[in-house]
């Protein structure tokens, strides 16, 4: 017996990195100083084998001793969340462990957002971390990974925390099901493997010609963490104000779609058709993805017609929310709960109409204009089963890690993105006074270094997807999936500023398909609303000349990957400084898929630089010194305005009936560039 306990504790020791508290001399938890670096074990250890007990003895023994309501002064609300969540565990209305959580379920989303309630009120991270640990031994698992990471992200107590990348905390929701039991009779014969996973589908099936795109796990990830930067529950309440939520609702879905749209015309696929409610849903899907309790993602064939969800939705509830809202556009104004107009006919407006379209909880008037994205989730997700028959789980589009999987979702916001298009095509198209930017012309603009993509093998931890036991030794578990990458590049530019002196600029880069598919030359009318935001900085342009270099990987666009869960493990257990500050944001497209696949031969793109008067686009001072977080062009700064004034898409958000306005306007600059795809032996 004394041998086993022994050998327990070797393995909870070697399991959990340790930490030098040595260094710590004096601390105390409620103290401000709490080092990052103790905040990332925790936080580590709270995520590290989510459906098992807790390993961290430390946190172990703080979720078997922590009374949330013990002591309601540690709270700013009073204690009034504890309370509230407390009382529903001790009434056990609380879901159950080992079992499916989503989002788009009313309850289980309330049930995470009384702990990310608890959570947003913990000024300190004493406060933090013991709520965490008790709550993650009392709730359903996917409620508790759910409002730890919005909360991580949204309490200023958690600053300079990194979030694993999920994943590799809840990997069967980006894992293949065959991939998964393999790695289960790997675990149980306790031996390391590696296993190659395979996009879902045949080569039957043309649209598993861009299966690299929306199985993406980095794209899955930057989706799902928009959501959590931007969730649409958000109240003002828990803090402050998230600026132009709706305008970026609009944005970064818009370039999702149009990114998938290059991509299948980089694989001879026409533009994704939208999705109508009384047509057929032409692509099926079948995921090949399970959950950890649950079962199998629910598939769903071809050609079917959309029925009413029982409880949920009918059919002409989406016609009469999108028939208000295009009603709405149509009017120039939308009507608020008191019954006030708004006019929308301005660049406000797209905020207004994303909230309206997004079911945000800023909607002016969400009982009237309704929930059409998220109950459109609700709807695709449910076809498989709309009637509750057999009892089936979810499907891939009621969770925004498994959302982009299926082709389906690019034919809803392609659907949704025309009813946009609708209010940007209704605005006056800009005129040449509100382009120009005085004293300055763009010279020229290209590209230094080769637009070549590939793909490549990239490898990610399977050792959350499995059971352990303890005393059992943990044996490494990868998969490897096949990715898309690029070769690094710079755009490159020569700007004139003939003013005198010193002038701030917003330089703004855009990719825009040159063809369709047929081969014929996009119009600028056509044309510029495929366009792919590739970068948006400030820089300070002395008089004369300027010959200015920015980096593909300092895009303000995309991230880089998060490390390695392992990687994190490993930064805390050698002790130190902890500084992974470039790792701080997961909202973003990955910095490898910047570029579209494009072609063997060469595919053609019109690259634009649109060179703008800073001092009337910056809304945060000395944009020219900061980057604002990285990847604002889509994920905007936490607690802070945009850092543009501008529209998104500025300035090919609205039409462009009169091509020479564009190409007369000395500030703007056009060039034409190929996208070379190296193949594969």
């Amino acid at each position: 017996m004394k041998v086993f306990v022994l050998i327990a504790l070797v393995a909870l020791a070697t399991a959990w990195p340790s930490f030098d508290f040595e260094t710590l001399e004096g601390f105390q938890r409620d103290d401000p100083s709490v080092p990052t670096i103790k905040k990332q074990e925790e936080v580590n250890g709270l995520l590290w084998k989510v459906y098992d007990r807790l390993y961290n003895p430390e946190l172990k023994s703080m979720a078997e001793s922590f009374n949330p309501v013990a002591d309601t002064s540690i709270y700013s609300d009073g204690g009034k969340a504890a309370q509230v969540l407390t009382r529903e565990l001790n009434d056990n209305r609380l879901l159950e462990q080992h079992h499916w959580f989503s989002l788009f379920n009313p309850r289980q989303r309330e049930e995470a957002l009384m702990l990310f309630d608890v959570l947003m009120h913990c000024p300190k991270w004493d406060c933090f971390v013991k709520n965490a640990a008790y709550w993650r031994e009392k709730m359903n698992e996917g409620e508790f990974v759910y409002a730890l990471y919005t909360a991580v992200i949204h309490n200023d107590v958690a600053e300079g925390v990194i979030l694993p990348p999920l994943y590799e905390v809840t990997p069967h929701m980006f894992t293949n099901s065959e991939v998964i039991m393999k790695a289960y009779t790997a675990k149980m014969k306790n031996t390391p493997g590696k296993f190659k996973m395979s996009f879902t589908g045949t080569k039957k099936n043309k649209e598993q010609r861009v299966a690299y795109f929306g199985e993406d796990i980095g794209m899955n990830t930057h989706h799902v963490t928009w959501h959590m930067d931007y969730p649409f529950w958000w109240k003002d309440s828990y803090g402050y104000h998230l600026d132009r939520k709706g305008e970026l609702f609009f944005w970064a879905h818009h370039q999702l779609t149009v990114r998938f749209d290059a991509e299948r015309l980089s694989n001879w696929l026409d533009p994704v058709d939208e999705l109508h409610w009384e047509e057929p849903i032409v692509e099926g899907f079948a995921p090949h993805t399970m959950y950890k309790y649950g079962g199998e993602f629910p598939p769903r064939p071809d050609n079917v017609y959309f029925e009413d969800v029982d409880g949920i939705a009918r059919v002409r509830d989406m016609l009469i929310m999108e028939s208000r809202i295009r009603d709405a556009i149509a009017h120039g104004y939308i009507v608020d709960k008191t019954g006030t107009k708004i006019d929308i006919m301005n660049n406000e407006g797209i905020d207004k109409l994303g909230d309206i379209v997004e079911s945000s909880l800023y909607s002016p008037n969400i009982q009237y204009y309704g929930q059409l994205h998220n109950l459109a989730h609700i709807m695709l997700g449910r076809q498989g089963d709309p009637h509750g028959k057999y009892n089936m789980t979810p499907g891939v589009m009621e969770h925004f890690e498994t959302a982009t999987r299926d082709p389906s979702f690019f034919r809803l916001h392609k659907y949704m993105d025309n009813i946009f298009k609708e209010h940007k095509d209704s605005l006056p198209p800009y005129t040449r006074e509100e382009l120009e930017f005085p004293g300055v012309a763009v010279e020229s603009i290209g590209i230094e270094g080769e637009l070549k993509t590939y793909y490549e093998e990239y490898e990610f931890d399977l050792r959350n997807a499995v059971d352990s036991a303890p005393g059992v030794e943990e044996v490494e578990l990868m998969a490897v999936v096949n990715r898309l990458n690029h070769r690094e590049f710079s755009f490159v530019a020569d700007v004139n500023n003939n003013n005198g002196g010193e002038v701030l600029a917003t330089m703004r880069i855009y990719l825009c398909p040159r063809r369709d598919n047929n081969g014929v030359i996009l119009s600028y009318e056509k044309g510029h609303w495929y366009c792919i935001e590739m970068d948006k900085f400030w820089k300070k342009l002395s008089p004369g000349k300027n010959h200015i270099v920015r980096k593909s990987t300092e895009s303000s666009v995309a991230v880089p990957d998060v490390p390695h869960f392992q990687t994190l493990r490993d930064a805390v257990s050698k002790g130190g400084d902890f500084e992974m500050k470039a790792f701080e944001r997961a909202c973003g497209i990955p910095n490898r898929m910047l570029l579209p696949k494009g072609m063997r031969d060469g595919m053609e793109f019109a690259l634009l630089l649109a060179v703008t008067d800073g001092n009337e686009d910056a809304a945060l001072s000395d944009p020219a010194e900061t980057e604002f977080g990285g990847s604002h062009s889509h994920c905007g700064t936490h607690g802070e305005v945009y850092p543009d004034k501008r529209p998104m898409g500025y300035p090919i958000d609205r039409r462009i009936p009169d091509k020479r306005v564009y190409d007369e306007t000395p500030n703007f600059k056009f060039n034409i560039v190929k996208v070379y795809h190296e193949e594969q032996n």
